[in-house]
């Protein structure tokens, strides 16, 4: 929704779409220009461009099963309603102009200038002042009372998918890659993490029902200045507030992992051979350097939300785990076969899935005392 580097692609012909301009139309903004178009990449078809009216707009369509878009949009919707009495420093989206349900359609201003938090994150711009106010913001958002406001989804979030670990539906099990399907076969004959999943989603039934995003990742951020917002809010509802906590613990956790195989945080270039006693030390080494912006989150977390239940940064750890391996097939349904890497991250993430209290303050989420280092949890499980 900004104008930033991240890749976009070209857009699909408006021709196709006509429901698109009807709406710019109806909302008053007149319809794209055409040759002012970029398609930012994901899952669903969408514009970014200037309008006849010179207004720079970001329209999104939903794709997917009929029923999955409607749950997706009346999720999304629900949010905007409910933004509006959010407090300003809450989390919250960029401006809402409209949407026209029928057609799954939805649309924004565009967000001039801003810099999405991955693009951050991989620059090293991305600050624990930053880290902080993000803490803060999905505190609030957390804290914000929903009494009198009207219909929120209080269904339980797909992920983790038990019955996936379980076994794969054959209409999944054809579309998967090779990789996808090694990650799945790993998963699942790993019977003390498939126990681990089964006790989280038990927890999470238990656990108190907050506004939540529920897909939080930084690519998600735009960050304009010391100002910020989050796109995506179809998985909006009341849910674990730890989804939300953990799932920015695993982004930091998922990118320390990444970095093994990078010169990024090194005061030398280092070339060496990554066996396997490197990459744990090395793992060490790059998880010291960022964790630090995940601790700044938490300070800012429990600053708005100093009465928030006692088990949320077990759940969050756990969370962080599994955010781990879901990035793992993120990235298996691009390739043939699973890096040294991508099973490193994964190992990681399955010793903070079924140990969480283990390393509850290795990610921060406690004040620091002694604490479990995961690198050498793998390690044991290998």
């Amino acid at each position: 929704m900004g104008n930033n580097s991240a890749a976009t692609f070209k857009p699909r012909d408006l021709d196709e779409v006509p429901s698109v301009d009807a709406l710019l139309v109806e909302l008053g903004t007149g319809p794209f220009v055409r040759d002012s178009l970029t398609a930012p990449v994901g899952r669903n078809d969408s514009w970014v461009g200037a309008t006849t009216s010179g207004r720079n707009i970001f329209v999104k369509h939903l794709l997917g099963p009929e029923s999955d878009v409607r749950s997706r949009m009346r999720r999304l919707l629900s949010f905007e309603r409910f933004a509006e009495g959010l407090p300003t420093a809450a989390l919250r989206g960029p401006a809402f102009l409209g949407a026209d349900e029928a057609a799954a359609l939805v649309a924004y201003d565009c967000v001039e200038g801003a810099r999405s938090g991955a693009e951050l994150m991989i620059d090293e711009t991305f600050d624990a002042g930053l880290a902080e106010n993000i803490g803060q913001a999905i505190g609030l958002l957390h804290e914000a009372p929903v009494a009198g406001l009207g219909e929120f989804d209080r269904s339980l979030p797909t992920h983790p998918p038990l019955g996936f670990l379980q076994g794969l539906p054959l209409p999944v099990f054809e579309s998967l890659s090779f990789a996808e399907l090694q990650g799945w076969r790993l998963m699942q004959t790993d019977e003390a993490l498939v126990r681990a999943v089964g006790e989280l989603r038990e927890r999470e039934k238990e656990a108190p029902k907050v506004p939540s995003h529920c897909d939080l990742r930084v690519d998600q951020f735009l960050v304009t200045g010391d100002d910020f917002l989050v796109t995506d809010w179809e998985e909006f509802r009341l849910a674990d507030p730890a989804r939300d906590v953990g799932a920015f613990a695993g982004e930091w956790l998922h990118r320390s992992v990444l970095d093994i195989v990078t010169t990024r945080g090194d005061s030398v270039f280092q070339d060496i051979e990554l066996t396997h006693e490197a990459v744990l030390s090395r793992g060490v080494e790059k998880m010291q350097r960022l964790l630090p912006l995940v601790r700044a989150f938490w300070r800012g977390y429990r600053q708005v939300r100093p009465g928030m239940d006692a088990g949320l940064a077990t759940r969050a750890t756990a969370y962080a785990g599994w955010h781990l391996l879901d990035r793992l097939m993120a990235g298996a349904s691009r390739t043939s076969r699973l890096s040294g890497i991508e099973r490193a991250a994964a190992g990681i993430g399955r010793a903070a899935l079924i140990t969480p209290e283990r390393f509850v303050t290795t990610l921060g989420f406690e004040d620091p005392v002694a604490a479990e280092d995961p690198f050498e949890a793998h390690e044991e499980a290998a």
